[in-house]
């Protein structure tokens, strides 16, 4: 067989975090999780199924690049589905900053879910895409779908996936990405979510806290609050990395300059801007704000910090096949 298929997801922001795994294959989390999904960072992913090949092939940015064992584990699942051996041709293109802690594995991998399978001849729904890419990364099951998704924990493989909560919002609402360090990180998200389930006194409070701010954050965007909306989000960020504070040993993704743009978005409240930060497993904050503030903050970051780059982004579709 031999069909090509090109698909396109954007990756997203996590207002309330997923930290900590069930199960390290299967990328079960330990929490539920609502994400933003943002419209100017994408991954273009194109799938062959070609029997010509000898073994998968896979480039990124027109570069060769060895195929990792997250993608095998998606194509050999996809392949398992089909009831095919064929090898795959794999091309994708990143639309997103590197290193920003933007998440370029959710893009990726929910384009990568969603250009196999079709490629493979498969129609799954929406719903076994995000199951799909989920395998993958995480954060990848919550970029099948546009605006406000919601991944459901679940138990196991079946039910673990993400739906739409908001998937159209008509809302004033912009991501601002701030980085202020682009060097690797020294502890990796999965190392990091290990070491904080096995030693952090305060995980069970964090399971059970993430489950309350699940709802009030829902709360918040049916009632288009800004406010509750971004206080939550912050208050979830700083409870996510005290976890990793209080790990043995402890750790932490802060840099000086993370403190810094923290103590700045304190500052432009009390001068009346509203603004509030996010940080997923990175030093790079993510400043929610709204289109009326958006300039000026940019503006005080800058000045604050005038090396950093500030990336813009609103609200973005789901994944989608490119004709």
């Amino acid at each position: 067989m031999s069909k090509t298929v090109t698909a396109r997801a954007h990756t997203n922001i996590a207002l309330v975090k997923y930290w900590g795994k069930k199960d390290d294959e299967l990328i079960i989390p330990m929490n539920s999780s609502l994400s933003l999904t943002l419209d100017h960072f994408y991954t273009d992913t194109t799938v062959t199924f070609d029997s010509q090949l000898v073994a998968d092939h896979f480039t990124l940015d027109g570069q060769s690049t060895p195929v990792s064992a997250k993608i095998t584990r998606v194509i050999d699942r996809v392949r398992t589905l089909a009831g095919i051996t064929t090898p795959a041709r794999i091309d994708s293109i990143n639309h997103v900053p590197n290193m920003a802690g933007l998440a370029s594995s959710a893009s990726a991998f929910a384009a990568l879910a969603l250009a196999a399978s079709q490629a493979a001849g498969l129609d799954l729904s929406l719903r076994d895409v995000s199951r799909l890419a989920r395998r993958g990364s995480g954060s990848a099951t919550r970029s099948v779908y546009g605006g406000f998704v919601e991944w459901q924990m679940g138990h196991d493989d079946t039910d673990s996936y993400a739906v739409p909560y908001l998937e159209h919002p008509d809302w004033d609402i912009h991501v601002l990405a701030v980085v202020v360090n682009s060097a690797p990180k020294a502890i990796s998200s999965t190392a990091g979510m290990k070491r904080v389930v096995s030693t952090s006194p305060f995980y069970p409070a964090w399971v059970e806290q993430t489950a309350k701010d699940m709802v009030t954050i829902k709360q918040a965007i049916t009632a288009h609050d800004f406010t509750q909306l971004g206080e939550t989000a912050e208050a979830n960020a700083m409870k996510m990395h005290a976890l990793n504070m209080a790990a043995l040993p402890p750790f932490s993704y802060f840099s000086p300059d993370t403190i810094r743009i923290l103590d700045a978005i304190a500052e432009l409240r009390r001068q009346g801007y509203e603004c509030y930060a996010t940080i997923d497993a990175g030093p790079n904050v993510k400043i929610l704000c709204q289109a009326a503030t958006k300039d000026h903050i940019i503006n005080y970051i800058q000045g604050l910090l005038p090396t950093s780059q500030i990336y813009s982004a609103t609200v973005g579709p789901g994944a989608t096949i490119c004709e």
